[in-house]
């Protein structure tokens, strides 16, 4: 079986439009798995937890039991190195695409 690196399982479980709304209900509040699942009607309270696992797993959240309850938590250093992962790649990206830019306008100039 394939493990997929960090960043890959963060980008991963942000793929998924529902996961990407329970990280931003829990960015700013530790909020309990009955009330992240309260705020979507269109899906199963075992739906939202299957989510809440992904997004644990890629450690973009983090969970805390309280008696019962589980309490989770946008998990910001983890979210910081994704953002940081990709400011540097899209960064090298138009660095690459700048010197092909100049390395083409050189090649014309020579002609």
């Amino acid at each position: 079986m394939l493990t997929l690196s960090p960043v890959d399982a963060a980008l991963k479980a942000l793929a998924e439009p529902r996961r990407r709304e329970i990280l931003r209900l829990v960015w700013n509040d530790e909020l309990p798995a009955a009330q992240i699942a309260a705020r979507f009607h269109d899906v199963t309270r075992s739906a939202v937890s299957q989510h809440l696992a992904v997004l644990r797993e890629a450690a973009l959240v983090t969970e805390r039991r309280d008696g019962t309850r589980r309490l989770y938590r946008a998990d910001h250093a983890q979210m910081d190195r994704l953002r940081q992962f990709l400011d540097e790649y899209w960064t090298g990206s138009l660095q690459r695409l700048q010197d092909l830019a100049e390395s083409a306008e050189r090649e014309k100039g020579k002609h």
